[in-house]
């Protein structure tokens, strides 16, 4: 724990809740360690996540256009899906990338994970770069998906994120450890 940190709050019970295929419902009870109340908190288990920055020879980023339900808009983000079972992170990015844009590449540099949302879920988000990817397959969807790929240079990813397109928090965070998004300079 970092220095300075609140002591952790003692679990009472854990019950599960209802199974939502990609999410496993917790319900915890939870002792406040500063004043002993107990609150009942929703904990959300879910299989980690990848998201690919997959770069052609030319340094151009492959993304992809899909409806999402959530927002229940058109948005471009960049490869992603889930790590399967007994899955290596590297292994679902590759698979993900080829699944939904059709490029492949044996140049891959691991970026690191972040947490989705620690608030309530348990799962990582691994980010990885894919350098050098050329298409070589058409996309194999599966039947949740309708993915249209296209490759864009840097200043069309900011047009992206200008015009409202591209706000998928986990691809920005990618993306910003590959390019410099907002045009502040070096880091």
């Amino acid at each position: 724990m970092p220095p300075n940190s609140p002591p952790p709050w003692k679990r009472i019970k854990t019950e599960p809740g209802p199974n939502l295929k990609i999410f496993q419902v917790w319900f915890d009870w939870l002792q406040n360690p500063r004043n002993s109340t107990v609150l009942k908190a929703i904990r959300l288990e879910a299989p980690d996540w990848v998201n690919v920055v997959a770069l052609t020879p030319e340094g151009k980023a492959v993304v992809v256009r899909q409806y999402r339900f959530g927002n229940k808009k058109v948005t471009t983000e960049i490869p992603a899906g889930l790590v399967e079972k007994g899955e290596s992170s590297q292994a679902a990015a590759a698979r993900e990338l080829k699944e939904e844009t059709g490029y492949t590449t044996s140049e891959w540099e691991y970026l690191k994970y972040v947490y989705p949302n620690p608030a309530f879920l348990n799962n990582k988000c691994h980010l990885w770069l894919a350098k050098n990817v050329k298409k070589t397959h058409e996309p194999q969807l599966d039947e949740g998906e309708n993915i249209l790929s296209e490759v864009m240079s840097l200043e069309e990813l900011c047009q992206e994120i200008a015009n409202g397109s591209l706000r998928h928090s986990l691809a920005l965070v990618a993306l910003s450890h590959v390019f410099d998004l907002w045009g502040r300079g070096s880091r």
